[in-house]
Parts: C-alpha cells; sequence; structure tokens
C-alpha cells in the first residue's frame, strides 16, 4: 500500500508556483535556501510547524532507552530536513489535527505536517505542498466484530457506532460511505483506536498505513478493505499569501524525495513505531 512517490522536480514546482501565484524564483535557484533569500517566517530564523503526533508512522513520540518521549515520524524528520535546508531552526508545536488546520489556516505558524490530504475544502484555507507520499484510506474493526463487515457496503447500517477522527478526511469518508451509521467524531487517532478496542465502536475509518501501525501493537484489529479517495497523497500545508516560503518548502521537499533520504525517514519511523510509543499530547 506504500508508495515513495518520485517527483518530477521541473515539473512539480512549476504545477505548484502556477497553484499558488508564484514566479520562477525556484527554477533559477540552486537551492531551498538561495531560491527563498525573501521568504517570511512567523519568527525570525525558526520554522514553527504544526504537528498531531498521533498518528504513527507519519508522526508520535518514540520512547527511548532512558524512558524519554521524543519527537518522532517521518513528517517530522522531513519537517527537521526542510528546516536545514532553509538554514532555519526548527521549533514543534504539537496540538489536536483541528488545532494544525486553525492554526495553519490563521498563519500563526509556518507549515503543518500531520498526514495531511490535499482535500480541496482545505485549499480555501491553506496553500500546499507538492505531494512527497501516497498512502490510502482504510476501514477497520476488530476481530470479534469482523463478520460483520465483508466489505464497505455492509458499514452503511443504521444502528452502527462509526468512528473517525475530527476534521480528517477520514471523517468525510465516513459521512459518505457510512450515512445510515451513527457517526461518532473523536479529537484523536488513539480516541478512535481506544473506543474500538474498547467494543463501544463497531468499526472505523482511518489512513492505512496508521492502521498498519496500529495493527502491530494490536493485533486485535482488523484492516477490512480499502476506502476510495480521489485526492490520495500527502502534502505539507503552508498559510496562505506566503508564496516564497511555498517554494522554498518545495524544493527542499522535492530534494528528499528524490535523492532517497525520504524513503530512509519512512523506513525508520516503521522501525520506531513497533516500538515503545506514544501517540497524543504528552501531558
Amino acid at each position: 500500500m506504500k508508495k515513495i512517490l518520485t517527483i518530477a522536480l521541473c515539473l512539480m514546482l512549476a504545477l505548484s508556483l502556477a497553484a499558488c501565484g508564484g514566479n520562477t524564483v525556484v527554477e533559477e535557484a540552486t537551492d531551498a535556501t538561495e531560491a527563498t533569500a525573501t521568504y517570511k517566517t512567523v519568527t525570525d530564523g525558526v520554522l514553527t510547524v504544526a504537528t498531531s503526533p498521533d498518528y504513527a508512522p507519519y508522526e508520535f513520540y518514540a520512547i527511548d532507552e532512558n524512558g524519554n518521549a521524543n519527537l518522532a515520524g517521518f513528517d517530522i524528520e522531513l519537517a527537521k530536513y526542510i528546516a536545514n535546508e532553509l538554514g532555519l531552526e526548527v521549533e514543534f508545536v504539537p496540538m489536536d489535527f483541528d488545532g494544525v488546520l486553525m492554526e495553519v489556516g490563521l498563519g500563526t505558524v509556518d507549515m503543518g505536517v500531520a498526514g495531511l490530504s490535499p482535500d480541496p475544502e482545505r485549499e480555501k484555507t491553506m496553500d500546499f505542498s507538492v505531494t512527497y507520499y501516497e498512502g490510502g484510506q482504510a476501514f477497520i474493526t476488530t476481530k470479534a466484530n469482523a463478520d460483520k463487515f465483508t466489505d464497505l457496503a455492509s458499514a452503511n447500517q443504521a444502528g452502527l457506532q462509526i468512528g473517525a477522527q475530527i476534521g480528517t478526511i477520514q471523517e468525510d469518508l465516513a459521512k459518505q460511505f457510512s450515512a445510515d451509521a451513527d457517526l461518532v467524531s473523536l479529537p484523536k487517532a488513539t480516541d478512535i483506536i481506544a473506543e474500538l478496542i474498547g467494543g463501544k465502536l463497531d468499526g472505523a475509518y482511518i489512513e492505512w498505513d496508521v492502521a498498519e501501525s496500529y495493527q502491530k501493537n494490536y493485533p486485535d484489529l482488523v484492516l477490512v478493505c480499502e476506502v476510495p479517495y480521489e485526492a490520495e497523497g500527502n502534502v505539507i500545508g503552508v498559510p496562505k499569501g506566503n508564496e516564497e516560503l511555498l517554494a522554498a518548502i518545495n524544493a527542499a521537499l522535492t530534494k528528499c524525495v528524490e535523492e532517497g533520504t525520504f524513503a530512509d525517514f519512512v523506513a525508520q519511523a516503521q522501525t520506531l513505531a513497533e516500538g515503545e510509543i506514544v501517540e497524543g499530547l504528552l501531558e
């Protein structure tokens, strides 16, 4: 189900700039820093990044040998890489997923990394980077409920309690494909899993790779089927109107993917997600 996207640098950057009304600054530059000498960030010298660390292997907390919780995941490593390419320090601001969307829309952060899909509704309040990762959507349940679901259509029945995370593509998919069921929207992906394992939900919509990651720690989970979704893939969200910063992010992101570094980030994140982790905001 996983596929690292090979991005054609000139074509994709040209499309990105055309979408946001940018100019040819990136095409003429040799790297992200040179390309964007005029970009602005919320705090000078700092790339402020909103993230929702309840979404392994995208973003989560990995527990090290000393019991310390450290932000991890391939989105986190990608953000660090971009900040380094831009010559900036990076500051992560963990929050719930709907908070990430809000803060990017308000322009109080420089970008959001949270397994974002390029939903047209979101594009009204933020700009999107080029696509850097292609995953998929899943409908999941538990072994105890597996006989209830043979396909996606069987998830659309009155009386079923179907979960999804607030503000996500999965919430929209639940409304579309399980319109007759009772939708239970919760703040975190971890809340969805806890309610599902606890028997309070019959099934749930979740990103495929995230579901596979949870299944390794919760073998009782069952991935029933893929859920069709036209705007597959993941992007970085950037506040509207900062074309220079978006161009710099695109240049760094594309370099990361094309040189193979992002593939390493994905492999490392998947390994870490199999160990001791914390998903959700730390107290």
